[in-house]
């Protein structure tokens, strides 16, 4: 399975003096890089691929990661599940690109 989520805190001091939550994002998304399962980070969401209960676990660690940030947690998920399907998160890309360059 392949999950896109974006974690932000809210509430409290969540934010940097510019509005930026930089630093809780970076706080899930080291969890996410520590976890070894394959995942892109992007502008707005993280990707990462693997059996259910495993990416489920990486997801709950990245909010949990966040608390300390604020008083609220915002979680925001996206699920492709595609039983026996692995390496989607870039097979997906390279048959999209493909497709552009026929």
């Amino acid at each position: 399975m392949i999950v896109a989520f974006s974690v932000a805190p809210s509430g409290g001091a969540s934010a940097n003096d510019d509005g930026s939550v930089h630093d809780a994002v970076a706080a899930a998304v080291r969890v996410v890089r520590e976890s070894g399962l394959p995942n892109r980070t992007s502008s707005m969401f993280t990707e990462l691929e693997g059996e259910w209960d495993e990416v489920m676990d990486v997801v709950k660690r990245a909010t949990e990661a966040v608390l300390p940030f604020g008083t609220r947690v915002s979680l925001v998920l996206k699920a492709d599940i595609r039983p026996g399907r692995t390496g989607e998160l870039d097979g997906k890309i390279e048959r999209l690109e493909a497709a552009l360059g026929d």
